[in-house]
C-alpha cells in the first residue's frame, strides 16, 4: 500500500499511516518513524512510552569461564578443537521501570484501544516466561502497578503517582540476593480521579 501511495498528497500518506496502525500492534502501541526509505509515510507518535529500567541498588557483575566447542574458521581450528570464553552474570538485581500511556494519542492518532491495553499488560507480565536463556537466568516480573485516570488528560502528574510506590532494603540487609530482601510499600491514598490497579 505504501508503494502504491508514493508521491501522493498528505491525505494519501495519512491513509497509509492509518492502515499500518490498524494492522500492526507495535506501531499502534509504540509508534514508528516511517519517514525514511523509498516509500516514506511519516511519523506515528505512539501512546505508550516505557523508560529504561534501573536497578534499585548497585549491581555486581561476575565473569564466568565458558568453553566453546565449535570453532567456525579453519584458522581458529588449528590451535585446537575448543577455545575459552567468558560470560558476565549478575547474581541478583531488582529493577524498576516506569511507563506512560497517553489516552489522547491513543484516541486521536493510532486507535490504540482498551483491548490493546489489556494485551499489553498481559505481555508485560509474561514477557520473560517464553523467552528463557542462560544469560537471563530467572528474570521475571514481580509487580505491575497501573494508575488509571478518569480524565483522558490525566488527573495527577505521573511523578506524584510513581512516588506512591516505595522500594527499600529491609533492615540489616546490605547485599540483596533475593526479592524477599526488599520491602515494597504502596501508598494507596490516590488523588481524586485516579484508581490504583495491581495487575501483579
Amino acid at each position: 500500500l505504501a508503494t502504491k501511495q508514493k508521491g501522493k498528497n498528505p491525505d494519501d500518506v495519512k491513509q497509509v499511516r492509518d492502515y499500518i496502525c490498524q494492522n500492526y500492534f507495535d506501531v499502534r502501541t509504540f509508534g514508528a518513524v516511517m519517514s525514511t526509505g523509498d516509500d516514506p509515510c511519516g511519523i506515528v507518535r505512539g501512546p505508550v512510552q516505557l523508560n529504561f529500567a534501573r536497578s534499585i541498588d548497585p549491581v555486581f557483575a561476575q565473569d564466568i569461564t565458558i568453553t566453546r566447542q565449535a570453532r567456525t574458521t579453519e584458522d581458529r581450528q588449528q590451535s585446537g578443537e575448543t577455545e575459552m570464553g567468558k560470560k558476565s552474570i549478575i547474581p541478583y538485581a531488582l529493577y524498576r521501570g516506569e511507563g506512560y500511556v497517553s489516552a489522547m494519542l491513543a484516541q486521536k492518532i493510532t486507535g490504540f484501544s482498551e483491548d490493546d491495553l489489556e494485551l499489553l499488560w498481559t505481555s508485560i507480565i509474561n514477557m520473560f516466561e517464553h523467552d528463557r536463556s542462560a544469560a537471563r537466568g530467572k528474570l521475571c516480573m514481580r509487580k505491575l502497578i497501573v494508575f488509571k485516570h478518569d480524565s483522558a488528560l490525566g488527573n495527577a502528574p505521573a511523578h506524584i503517582l510513581f512516588d506512591k510506590v516505595s522500594v527499600k532494603l529491609k533492615d540489616g540487609v546490605t547485599t540483596p540476593r533475593h526479592y524477599s530482601d526488599y520491602d515494597i510499600s504502596i501508598d494507596k491514598d490516590m488523588p481524586e480521579g485516579v484508581t490504583l490497579i495491581e495487575k501483579l
